[in-house]
């Protein structure tokens, strides 16, 4: 009988996968790639048409001598690592590496690990795609570009390792972009106003916000609009003056794709975007389940599609038939937006089997994999299912020539909510007033008044960059996990309850970048390559002719920047702490974590300590000088030198101007003084 090897990635997607084919078919792991470019230089021939010079990894030696002896005794290979660019790229190079050509190799692709999808793989076999293939050399090539060019340039200028990414640059940009806008933002105030109403028969009051005068909405700006408006509504009589009745659907939600499965998962389950894909990752692979051995549980998980198969599509609704009744089925299959940078090549997201439900599989998961599996799961069923149907009424008031208005919503029909809520559709208005109508007698209980101030935007999550990032075409599925892990390992940025927030070596590798190489960090050019790749994996434009329109504007920009950059060099510079080991004046350094002040007799003296760099201003509560500190994580604020002793602590610069109102120190917000007592609100500008 013919012995076939099939060869994918991952030892848990090769065990997976032997249980589905006979004795005749053996099945290894490549362990992810066996070619790529060298650590210990460019690898990329400039001269040569831009010829990628492509080495062994070091320690596959052993791993590709055991594949090269399963390839001999093969009389057909099916290459079956994942269908995707990367996936192809690897079954590419194993093909080169393994000197498959002379053999009766084929490539396969499933988009699941199932019984049927593995077997019906094995009788569609093609060559491999090499726009497919070109199409990741030209991102690698790229990377490895920006990284090798640029990366000298910043150790030398900042003398200490620092590394840039084309794609992880950008992302810091956009963080650092977000911490500017919220530093220089200055709030306002206003306030809200709003009207109790009692009404005869009705247990809970009518509540009415203020919406404005008769010529239309209004905000009220100050405490002295507001006294205005109480005053010319003392004594008025209320009315109502409009009812409308209404009724509106809340849609079922999209299954997932790569990105909104980070998203969700970092809104409800607290999860990283790399753990969020480590766990998806095990789950496609195979999972053992009690009673039916490994079985892939979940799609492939890298994809930016909503499509899914006409037979998940129809057993999905059959499940519901039998498990909600026929009223829960959607009508139509849910569309996404038109989006022209959605590539169709897989389906979304979604559990293999539909009846395997979360509550089949808990004890064969872990906590992390049952959480995750199960919000699939959920997502998946809830979008063919029907939309949550609300019943509505809003209420207009007047009284003196001012209005309010009411609006409340009873859901009188759950459609998909009866599998999948999110945190938004929890909150549900149970004190809905039906007996209302414009003839309904209102008498005011109270008028409640409240200050409020403007917010700034909100600090970057992991969840919204990944987000921003895919609606702005940057990175594809497979990288927004990996750019958020790699600037938060070389600590650009940290992460504090959720938020992203810029170290202060990431201030300095984005101010480089911004002054040295803005095309290579701006959101647009980095955008428009990504679509320039996706016309070489379509066939439409040829790899090397992208490479070749960028290294040449690439290399000029180092040039430049390494003449403009000497200006900026940053030397040691000596402070007046006195070393306590040898008594030499310290030094202040920069190291991975910022500046630190070292001694200059290293080696001989290795004496380091914290460098406080004093602002200038005293503190406000004991008059010592306030510092700039970092917390563990290394994230900046404003403190005080005679800490534990003083626990002044600001996120904000603080000024040494008081505020004229309250007294109170006043902080630094772009070009204005802002007064530190957000009830106070005393604004100045700096001049």
């Amino acid at each position: 009988m013919s012995k076939n090897l099939v060869i994918v990635e991952s030892p848990a997607k090769a065990n997976t996968i032997k249980k589905f084919l006979g004795s005749n078919y053996e099945v290894v792991a490549s362990n992810g790639h066996v070619r790529d470019l060298p650590k210990s230089q460019l690898g990329v021939d400039v001269n040569n048409d831009y010829e990628p010079k492509y080495i062994t990894i070091r320690g596959k030696g052993d791993l590709l001598a055991k594949l090269r002896k399963e390839v001999k005794k093969a009389d057909k290979v099916y290459l079956a690592t994942d269908p995707d660019r990367e996936g192809e790229a690897i079954s590419w190079h194993l093909s080169k590496t393994l000197k498959l050509d002379d053999k009766n190799a084929s490539r396969i692709t499933f988009n699941e690990i199932t019984k049927n999808a593995v077997k019906a793989s094995i009788k569609q076999p093609r060559d491999i795609d090499m726009n497919l293939v070109d199409s990741q050399q030209a991102r690698r090539i790229l990377d490895r570009m920006v990284g090798y060019s640029i990366s000298p340039l910043l150790w030398a200028k900042v003398k200490r390792g620092l590394s840039a990414g084309r794609v992880q640059s950008v992302a810091l940009r956009i963080i650092s972009d977000r911490e500017e806008e919220i530093n220089a933002f200055v709030p306002e105030e206003y306030w809200n106003l709003e009207a109790n109403f009692e009404i005869k028969g009705e247990k809970n009051p009518l509540v009415a916000k203020f919406a404005g005068n008769s010529s239309g909405k209004s905000v009220i700006h100050s405490e002295e609009e507001l006294n205005k408006i109480l005053t010319e509504l003392e004594g008025a009589k209320f009315e109502i003056t409009e009812i409308k009745k209404g009724e509106r659907q809340k849609k079922a939600p999209l299954p997932f794709t790569t990105s909104t499965l980070q998203q969700e998962a970092a809104k409800s389950l607290n999860y990283s975007t790399s753990k969020t894909m480590r766990l998806a990752q095990q789950l496609y692979e195979g999972v053992d389940v009690k009673g039916n051995g490994t079985i892939g549980l979940i799609t492939y998980l890298r994809t930016d599609s909503v499509r899914i198969s006409e037979e998940a599509d129809q057993s999905a609704r059959e499940f519901i038939k039998d498990n909600y009744g026929e009223r829960f089925i959607s009508d139509k299959e849910a569309i996404a937006d038109k989006n022209k940078k959605i590539q169709d090549a897989h389906e979304a997201i979604r559990p293999t089997y539909v009846a395997l439900t979360p509550v089949v599989l808990k004890e064969s998961l872990s906590r992390d994999q049952f959480r995750l599996y199960q919000l699939i799961w959920k997502r998946f069923v809830a979008s063919r299912m029907q939309p949550a149907k609300y019943e509505t009424i809003s209420v207009k008031i007047e009284g003196n020539g001012y209005r309010f208005t009411s609006s409340t919503s009873k859901l009188v029909f759950d459609g998909f909510m009866t599998v999948y809520t999110e945190e938004d559709d929890e909150k549900q208005n149970n004190g809905m007033l039906q007996n209302l109508s414009e003839d309904t007698k209102l008498k005011l209980i109270n008028l409640d008044r409240s200050q409020h101030f403007t917010q700034p935007p909100a600090h970057y999550t992991e969840a919204s960059l990944v987000k921003t990032l895919e609606e702005l075409g940057i990175g594809r599925p497979s990288t927004y996990a990996p750019t958020i892990t790699t600037i938060l390992a070389r600590r650009y940025i940290i992460k504090e309850n959720k938020n992203l927030y810029v170290s202060e070596l990431g201030e300095v590798v984005n101010n480089i970048m911004k002054q040295a190489f803005p095309s290579i960090i701006d959101v647009h050019f980095t955008a428009n390559l990504e679509s320039l790749l996706d016309r070489v994996e379509d066939g439409s434009v040829n790899w090397k002719t992208v490479v070749s329109n960028f290294y040449p504007d690439l290399e000029e920009a180092v040039k430049e920047a390494d003449k403009e950059l000497q200006e900026i060099k940053i030397e040691d510079e000596v402070s007046d702490v006195i070393c306590d080991v040898c008594g030499k004046n310290m030094v202040i350094k920069y190291g991975p974590h910022g500046k630190f002040l070292a001694c200059p007799g290293f080696p001989e003296c290795r004496n380091t300590k914290p460098y406080l760099e004093k602002i200038g201003v005293p503190c406000p509560l004991c008059g010592k000088d306030v510092v700039i500190r970092k917390t563990k994580k290394g994230r900046k604020y404003y403190g005080c030198e005679n800490n534990p002793e003083c626990e002044f602590m600001n996120w904000l610069k603080p000024s040494t101007v008081k505020c004229p109102k309250c007294s109170s120190f006043m902080v630094e917000k772009g070009p204005k003084l802002v007064c530190s007592d957000e009830k106070c609100g005393f604004i100045v500008s700096k001049e």
